[in-house]
């Protein structure tokens, strides 16, 4: 299967890290975790969402991956940080991850992003995340997603 650019860009990336996973693309797009989850065929818990935020004081980029259905409480994660934090505009996260909100991936960014995972997706065998693009994604093993991200445990909400 070919894939876009952008999707085997990230798949380069993973191929160096663990060249089991795999980027798949769907001809539809999934902007929301609800569309993710049924054009896979997986509950919405189990798509892991990239979200950078961008803190106000230092103009740091964090990244959040969220289960699906979960929310963001952004006083909490402003605790958690240090510092008051903001959703960070199209601009700035192309400019620290390489790609666009929509595809962004969990790792194999441009820039070293700190990073905090959802205790939620530890419930599941597999979790999906974006590879890129609004049209693809990759099954990983929440543990492997640990490992690669590098990323404190959080409780979202």
């Amino acid at each position: 299967m070919n894939l876009s650019s952008t999707s085997q860009k990230f798949q380069d990336q993973l191929n160096k890290l663990c060249p089991n996973l795999k980027v798949v693309e769907y001809s539809q797009g999934a902007r929301t975790a609800e569309d993710a989850a049924k054009a896979i065929g997986c509950e919405v818990g189990q798509i892991a969402k990239s979200l950078v935020f961008k803190g106000t004081n230092t103009g740091r980029p964090y990244l959040f991956i969220v289960s699906g259905p979960n929310r963001l409480n952004e006083q909490k994660m402003t605790d958690i940080v240090g510092e008051e934090i903001e959703k960070a505009d199209a601009d700035f996260v192309k400019e620290k991850t390489g790609f666009s909100i929509g595809g962004i991936p969990p790792f194999a960014h441009l820039q070293k992003l700190d990073t905090y995972l959802d205790k939620d997706l530890l419930k599941y065998d597999f979790v999906w995340a974006a590879a890129g693009t609004p049209q693809a994604v990759f099954k990983i093993k929440p543990a492997d997603l640990m490992l690669y991200t590098k990323a404190d445990l959080i409780k979202t909400d």
